[in-house]
């Protein structure tokens, strides 16, 4: 069984094949251009690469987010359309259980999206039987609230993704040696780790719609709040 997973929701842009036991081949490339013009062709490159096409795929996966709104619509209408196409199951993963899924085996695992303005995307997880296990569901938090949380209910945390990067002093300095930074290799969604989770969800009868999939978004776009300012006036 093989499976093409997907994940564009910040600026690397990653696509796995898996075969269920087994990694095939995955791209990531951390790019300034829109992923509109390079995630096709790079999903191209990796199945030329294989010897397969996209038809030979039967689990198509996706990062829904949260992230940047743009590349997640751009990925998540790419399985939306292999998955008509060619009439195969399309299955959605938080983008921020799959940076979870990086790091096994850890007892508490946080992982940060940069949202701008000194906030954070956000969750908290932990493992348990071979898999992630939500502690708090995603959600977008300051930076300063999710520390207070943290400092005051977590014993030790492991911290990775792009706004534990972005934040790292403002981490370090209040949560002492309470946290742990993930390595360079993790601090991204992997489309790897996506597809696994894809798979796990598969083998438990959790397939998303194709028609009804969309981004998981937390918040407004700035476009949506401009317009809503503009309807009050």
């Amino acid at each position: 069984m093989k499976i093409l997973a997907l994940d564009t929701s910040t600026m690397m842009a990653t696509c796995a094949v898996l075969d269920e036991n087994q990694v095939l081949g995955e791209f990531s490339l951390n790019q300034s251009e829109t992923h509109s013009e390079n995630l096709v062709p790079m999903v191209k490159e990796v199945l030329d690469n294989l010897h397969l096409r996209v038809e030979d795929i039967d689990i198509y996966a996706v990062a829904t987010g949260p992230g940047s709104f743009t590349g997640l619509r751009i990925g998540v209408a790419t399985v939306k359309a292999f998955a008509h196409i060619y009439k195969k199951p399309v299955i959605g993963i938080s983008t921020l259980e799959a940076l979870a899924y990086n790091l096994p085996y850890n007892k508490t695992v946080v992982p940060m999206i940069d949202a701008r303005r000194d906030r954070v995307y956000t969750g908290i997880y932990t493992w348990e039987d071979g898999t992630t296990k939500t502690l708090m569901e995603p959600t977008v938090l300051d930076i300063s609230l999710l520390l207070e949380i943290l400092e005051k209910d977590y014993e030790e945390v492991l911290v990775n993704g792009n706004g534990s990067i972005l934040h790292g002093d403002t981490i370090k300095n209040r949560l002492k040696d309470k946290v742990k930074f993930s390595t360079m290799g993790n601090n991204f969604c992997r489309a790897i780790s996506v597809g696994e989770l894809a798979l796990n969800k598969y083998k438990n009868g959790d397939v998303d719609n194709f028609y009804t999939i969309v981004p998981e978004y937390l918040r407004e776009s700035q476009a949506q709040r401009d317009l809503r300012k503009k309807e009050q006036i």
